[in-house]
């Protein structure tokens, strides 16, 4: 499973980079290419937006998507991490995670549990 994750700030690249060793591709511009099974991961902007890079890499990708994931500012109120509620429900896939800023240890085992549950057969 490939994670692909967007960063802004740099709290989904520490979160990410603590994660075991799957496949990663951060995404800089959308247009990236991947054919491969994927969980997306990203930070959440503005009033609880999807960033445009991960709107387009998720557009052109949805058959590959198997899960969503990301990190938000618990200060945003229920605009917080609500990037992972949109793409999931736009995709039609599972939320597996949110998390504030990079995470806690913690969340790093509920996101690598929802991972390894979306492999099984």
């Amino acid at each position: 499973m490939w994670i692909v994750y967007a960063s802004r700030t740099g709290n989904v690249e520490r979160f990410v980079q603590q994660l075991p060793l799957w496949p990663r591709l951060r995404l800089r511009s959308g247009e990236e290419r991947l054919e491969e099974p994927l969980v997306l991961v990203t930070y959440t902007t503005g009033f609880g937006e999807v960033p445009p890079e991960v709107w387009r890499f998720a557009q052109a990708h949805r058959s590959w998507v198997r899960g969503v994931a990301a990190s938000g500012n618990r200060n945003w109120g229920s605009n917080f991490a609500r990037a992972a509620d949109r793409l999931a429900a736009a995709l039609n896939v599972p939320l597996l995670h949110k998390f504030e800023l990079s995470g806690w240890p913690e969340d790093l085992q509920v996101f690598v549990k929802g991972v390894n549950d979306l492999a099984l057969p």
